[in-house]
Parts: C-alpha cells; structure tokens; sequence
C-alpha cells in the first residue's frame, strides 16, 4: 500500500514539475520578441474573446505563441482591460508588450485636413472620401458653418460626428474672435463677420494680404460703394454647388442674384466659402488704409490702390502681363 502511494505522490510531483515547466516556459514565449519583422496596424475589434484574439495574433505573426499568450494575459489579469481599436504595432513587440499595448489605449489617431475657404460641398466630398471614417452625412451642411483645420480621428469614428465637430470649433472660435470687435466697425453680427471673412478668404491666398484685403472691402462698406467681388459673382451663378469651370464673363457680372455684389449693395445674403481664423480676425483687426481698390499684379499678390485712376493703371499692367504670360 505505501508503494502505491509514494507512486501517486511521484506522478503528482512530476505533474507538478511538468506544469511548473510548461508554465515557465508559456511565460518566456509571452515575454520574449515577438516574430513580427516590421511595424504593422493591427485591428482589436469590439466584442473579440481572448482566445479568438491569441488565434488572430499568431496567425497574423504578431506573437510566438497563442496558448502563451492567453496564458501571460490571464496570469496579469489583464482580458478584461484591452480595449478595442486600431493599433500601431512596432516590430519584435513581445506578447507582454502587445497586452501592454492593447490596455494602454493608444490607438492609431489618423487625420483630415480641410482647407481654408472650401465651400461646404467641398468639405463634405473630403470627409465622404476619408479613409477609416464610416456612416453617411445625413444632415444639411450650410455654407460658413465650418472650421477648416487639421482634425484627428480613429477608425470607426462617424462622418456626422466630425462634422458636428466641426461646426461646433466653428461656432466657439467666431464667438472668441468677435471680442475683438471694434464696436465702431461696419461689422455688426457674426453672421456678417463670417459673410466678409468668407469674401476675403477667397479674395486672396496670401495670408500676409488678408488684413488689408479686409481694409478694403470695410472702406468701401463705409463709404457705400458696392464690393465688387468677383467670388461673390462666382457663387452667385453657381450656388455652391458646381464649379464655374471657366472665366467670368461681362455677362455674370451683370448677372442678379442676391450674391453677387456687383448687383447689391452690401455684402451678400450669406457666406460664400468657410473661412479660417486668419481670414476671421483680418475682418475684425483690418489694415488702417485709405485704398479703395485691389486687382491681381501677376506674382500671386495683389496691387492695392487709393483712386479709381490709380486702380485702371494696375488693371492695364495687370492684362498686358496676362497676355505675356499667355504668349
């Protein structure tokens, strides 16, 4: 009888020590490099299991071993705290490290960047088109109503959900910006602030011009000479939705519409682009300036001038360099 027993008591010790192996080794293919040669995303869906997930991992070459890894994880206490999401993984990471990883958060934040004085449509076709957002935009998108900045996001993240944001950067930076009113401007309500930086954003690229573009437009509002902006007539024809694809002619500056500012006094019924805070503040800080007047001079600024007489001089350089250029 006692030799059963001293062979049940040695069958449980080398169970004990085949156990204690196999757990010491599970926990060296958990902590040692993984195969991985370069660094990859790898996507931690919601809802996936730990033992589905070792299975994803190691067939996608990422840990040594499935079993270990559920093994170190567990051990760690660890399966319930990966969050789900797209990852960066860098090459060689262990399966400790992984886990590490995958608990931390950090996920890939990927980015979309709306220029300065795009019309709503324009920023819609952007975020239709951006990769990892998902979801249709469903609601109205009026003109203005849009920050153009560089916005991050994750994988999954709705296209309604960043265009709320957007509206929502839109609206807190118009309100901030609007402190720096001078309560003499010709400015009178955000709308009309974001209506003249909308005018200016398209007037000029150069961010140096912006101020005494602004100086202008707001001159001529003083003394109630009509705009004359040339967008203004483009998006009067066009409405914001198409491009013009082609020169104005005598005849769109003729054209009436309630944007076109050849046409009305004023400025226009609503903005015709969405403008940036640079465009926003030139309207509120404009250039202390008498000119009157502004026409292209050719090197991708602009001519600025006080008289008419002065301004037809800067129009004839202006087409007689236009003509050079196109010989």
């Amino acid at each position: 009888m006692k030799r059963v027993y001293f062979f049940i008591f040695a069958l449980f010790i080398v169970a004990a020590l085949s156990a204690a192996s196999l757990a010491g080794y599970g926990w060296h293919l958990f902590k040692s490099p993984g195969p991985l040669a370069v660094e990859t995303t790898f996507l931690l869906e919601k809802g996936t299991g730990l033992r589905s997930l070792s299975k994803k991992l190691h067939e996608k070459k990422f840990i040594n071993n499935d079993l270990a890894f559920v093994f170190g994880v567990k051990v760690e206490k660890m399966g319930r705290s990966l969050r789900a999401g797209e990852y960066l993984v860098p090459p060689s990471l262990s399966g400790y490290g992984l886990m590490n990883l995958f608990v931390s958060g950090k996920v890939v934040e990927r980015r979309i960047t709306i220029p300065e004085g795009l019309e709503s449509r324009e920023i819609r076709e952007l975020i239709l088109q951006a990769d990892g957002l998902v979801g249709d935009i469903t609601i109205t998108m009026p003109e203005g109503a849009y920050l153009p900045e560089t916005y991050h996001y994750q994988l999954g993240d709705s296209r309604e959900d960043l265009v709320n944001r957007m509206a929502e950067d839109m609206r807190a930076l118009t309100a901030e910006t609007w402190k720096l009113r001078d309560p003499e401007s010709e400015i009178k309500t955000m709308e009309e602030l974001i209506i003249l930086a909308s005018i200016v954003e398209k007037e000029t690229a150069l961010a140096s011009e912006r101020p005494h573009v602004a100086g202008v437009f707001l001159n001529r509002l003083r003394k109630g000479m009509k705009l004359q902006s040339d967008p203004t007539v483009v998006y009067g024809i066009t409405e914001g939705k198409r491009e013009l694809g082609r020169p104005l002619s005598k005849k769109d500056l003729a054209s009436e519409n309630e944007y076109s500012t050849y046409y009305i006094s004023g400025l226009p019924k609503g903005p015709i682009a969405n403008p940036g805070e640079e465009s926003l503040r030139a309207v509120l800080q404009p250039m202390q300036t008498k000119d009157l007047y502004f026409v292209a001079d050719g090197t991708g600024g602009h001519a600025f001038s006080k008289t008419l007489d002065e301004h037809n001089a800067n129009v004839r350089k202006w087409r007689k360099l236009n003509k050079k250029k196109k010989k």
